[in-house]
């Protein structure tokens, strides 16, 4: 059974729609990319998902239909976002940050939840050094790392990355797909909207490409990025020739 069922889904900002009855999937496990160009509605999705934009549509998460629900429903049902810009504390300290984190563990009395700040600490150890650190002193990469170790300590059934590459440093963006493929192996549930189509087809299972609103492309990553439409539009010329 999908853990996420998404069925003519529509969105936008008022009268102006711009997801336009999306339909699709995730199950439990997997890593699932959206990529297209900016303006596709990549991002409106992740807000139409977690319940911070009006939609029409049906959604099922975890086999609850979320008609209804609000923002603080779908984070105690399991969703986590990081959002495109992060929207950490600036100034609280690193471990702060991630014990507001836990809202929802805290909530449901998971017991020694605050343990879960060292599994966070073992994936990035450059937040264990800055733990006492403002998180508005940190780096991009830095306040990246730290704003997807906030989501996990609420222990979510389903990761969504808002463009988790953006304005990084090749050397920084290598590094968070490397922890996105170790939250993988670990049995995350991811759905990774991304336009480092390249990366993201790498570390996905499935991939959608999003355009103008409207899934464009499905498939497996792997045949997706062999696909020539997706290698002319998202991987460039340098990618057929390989």
């Amino acid at each position: 059974m999908a853990l996420l069922e998404v069925h003519d889904l529509h969105a936008g900002y008022g009268r102006a729609e711009v997801l336009s009855g999306l339909d699709f999937e995730l199950a439990q496990g997997q890593v699932v990319t959206v990529i297209g160009p900016n303006g596709a509605g990549k991002s409106t999705t992740l807000g139409a998902l977690m319940g911070v934009l009006p939609s029409r549509g049906r959604i099922v998460f975890d086999g609850q239909d979320l008609a209804g629900s609000t923002l603080e429903d779908r984070v105690m049902l399991g969703l986590a976002l990081v959002p495109e810009k992060r929207e950490l504390f600036g100034t609280m300290p690193v471990e702060d940050n991630l014990i507001l984190g836990g809202y929802r563990a805290m909530k449901l009395r998971v017991p020694h939840w605050q343990r879960e700040i060292e599994r966070v600490f073992e994936l990035f150890p450059r937040l264990k050094e800055r733990r006492t650190q403002l998180a508005g002193t940190l780096s991009g990469g830095e306040r990246q790392m730290l704003a997807v170790g906030r989501a996990l300590m609420s222990a979510p059934k389903l990761l969504m990355l808002d463009e988790p590459s953006l304005g990084l440093a090749p050397l920084v963006v290598r590094e968070i797909f490397r922890i996105i493929q170790r939250l993988r192996e670990q049995g995350t549930t991811i759905l990774l909207v991304e336009q480092n189509a390249r990366a993201a087809l790498e570390v996905a299972d499935h991939g959608y490409v999003l355009e103008t609103g409207s899934i464009a492309l499905q498939g497996p990553a792997a045949e997706l990025a062999d696909d020539p439409r997706v290698i002319e539009t998202y991987l460039g010329a340098s990618a057929a020739k390989a």
